[in-house]
């Protein structure tokens, strides 16, 4: 039982390490403001977001002056939102990407005079950290020991996904890098060769106006 538990805890630290993502922030607003928030995510993996407006005033109701728009696009569809709540305390959202891109999730804070400043609380999970294991055990009726070994198979997926991917994106990046320094000797081998150019044809006009001058 020793040896299981600690086999998990590796799975688990290595899932921390290399798959998950959640992103939980906590930041000010003004109103009429935007701002927004990117992050990463590869293909076909699932994505959850909740949001809340802090109560400024404890133990009395949220004013309405509190409000924001909320829009979840990605970077190659900023036509079609994901997400899409206009003026509201809180909300949450959740998705499965269809593409590897950069998701951006932007906050607009209602305009009104004299300028309000809200404070938002935003937490944003991708991967196995966004699937919800409690609502799964209760569907399932399984005992706890089959979630946590449904949940390190689930974690072994995405470490060998995420492997997959980051591999991807370094092939990507050394194609990239070839490109760039072919291209940059290229460019090299061309200044040189208008750099001599242009000292021949000063070597020559020079050579050309000492004659005429009878100089040499």
């Amino acid at each position: 039982m020793m040896i299981w538990r600690s086999n998990v805890l590796l799975l688990l630290l290595i899932y921390g390490l290399f798959l998950t993502r959640i992103e939980s922030l906590r930041f000010e607003l003004e109103s009429g403001h935007t701002k927004c928030i990117a992050e990463e995510i590869k293909g076909h993996s699932m994505t959850l977001g909740k949001y809340h407006i802090i109560n400024p005033n404890d133990g009395h109701p949220l004013p309405d002056t509190h409000k924001v728009t909320v829009r979840v696009t990605s970077e190659h569809g900023n036509d079609h939102a994901h997400h899409y709540a206009e003026n509201v305390h809180e909300g949450h959202f959740s998705f499965e990407t269809a593409e590897a891109a950069d998701y951006h999730t932007c906050f607009t804070a209602a305009e009104h005079k004299p300028l309000v400043k809200l404070t938002v609380d935003f937490e944003w999970k991708t991967g196995v950290a966004a699937k919800d294991w409690k609502n799964v055990a209760k569907k399932a009726s399984v005992e706890a020991m089959e979630i946590d070994l449904k949940h390190m198979l689930e974690i072994v997926q995405g470490v060998h996904d995420e492997m997959f991917y980051l591999r991807e994106r370094e092939e990507e990046m050394q194609e990239l890098n070839r490109d760039t320094s072919y291209k940059l000797a290229w460019m090299t081998g061309l200044s040189i060769l208008v750099c001599l150019s242009v000292a021949g044809l000063q070597v020559w006009h020079l050579k050309t106006f000492f004659e005429k001058k009878k100089l040499i």
